[in-house]
């Protein structure tokens, strides 16, 4: 994909060009994740940015272990003795 130039507005709005909102899948009204990274702004939908964090997250977590499953059980736990 080829860079495209564009201009910050004077509120600090920046527009994301159709090209762009396409590739990623992009909808009027989506959220983005704004990633400030070392040499400039990194734009995720909602969707790249829950699949980002589910593979951080996956790093810690032996295959096979359900986090989810972990927190009811203890949430079970905590009702069951109140």
């Amino acid at each position: 994909m080829s860079d495209i130039k564009t201009k910050l507005s004077n509120s600090g709005r920046l527009v994301i060009p159709a090209l762009y909102r396409k590739a990623l899948g992009l909808k009027p009204g989506d959220e983005v994740v704004m990633v400030l990274e070392d040499d400039g702004i990194k734009v995720l939908g909602a969707r790249q940015a829950i699949a980002r964090s589910q593979a951080l997250v996956r790093r810690y977590v032996p295959k096979g272990r359900k986090l989810s499953d972990e927190l009811i059980k203890d949430r079970r736990e905590e009702a069951a003795r109140a």
